[in-house]
């Protein structure tokens, strides 16, 4: 089974892809492990894109995309692959190189979630030392933490600074929002495919976490 999903930053894209990925034992693909992988790993394409991340800039999609399918294409389990495409040039390329080397795709997940909520959310989340997918948000009942420690493992918790940089989450919800170049155009892409041969999966990021859950779940073959 492989698996794409989408989800604004505070939609719970991370908790519901972790439960996914227990569930099915999917190998959970972000995009950050690829890049590190490949830079510790010393490889030709790590070393281009070290040179890339070291100036500041964006690593060009002739690079990002063979590591991408690298390491998608490693996987023997399955995989669910979280935090790329985030831009509509790179959900074509990526769907181009999935089929030219016959890679199927099985599902798109999409949780959609208005962006004044998904700002609200990020401001409250709070971050399990051990592990960063349990979900404990200081705004929300359902999941508010145990005081200072996590609800799930009681593990310590702590706030990223960008989550709390209104500027710094306009810019990442900039990106994900924009329907014309960006992560949701790139998303409308899969949507609007007709013929793929995988199945897409709206989820209302406003319901509770089992909520979705189980609905996301019933939809999974």
């Amino acid at each position: 089974m492989n698996i794409l999903i989408f989800g604004p930053n505070g939609s719970g894209k991370g908790t519901q892809g972790n439960l996914v990925k227990d569930k099915y034992s999917l190998d959970h693909i972000e995009s950050g492990a690829i890049f590190r992988k490949h830079i510790g790993g010393g490889t030709e394409l790590g070393l281009k894109a070290k040179e890339y991340i070291n100036k500041g800039e964006l690593v060009p999609d002739d690079i990002t995309i063979p590591m991408v399918l690298d390491v998608l294409s490693g996987s023997t389990n399955g995989w669910l692959l979280d935090g790329f495409p985030r831009s509509l040039v790179q959900g074509e390329k990526l769907w181009e190189a999935l089929q030219k080397d016959g890679v199927k795709l099985d599902y798109v997940i999409e949780i959609k979630l208005p962006r004044e909520i998904a700002k609200a959310r990020i401001m409250g989340r709070r971050l399990c030392e051990n592990n960063a997918n349990h979900p404990n948000n200081i705004g929300i009942p359902a999941i508010a933490p145990d005081g200072d420690k996590c609800r799930v493992c009681g593990g310590a918790l702590s706030a990223r600074d960008d989550d709390q940089d209104e500027e710094a989450i306009n810019k990442r919800h900039n990106i994900y929002y924009d329907e014309t170049t960006g992560t949701m155009a790139a998303c409308n892409f899969y949507k609007n495919m007709k013929d793929g041969g995988f199945k897409y999966i709206q989820l209302d990021g406003e319901q509770s976490i089992n909520e979705i859950k189980d609905y996301l779940i019933s939809q999974l073959a």
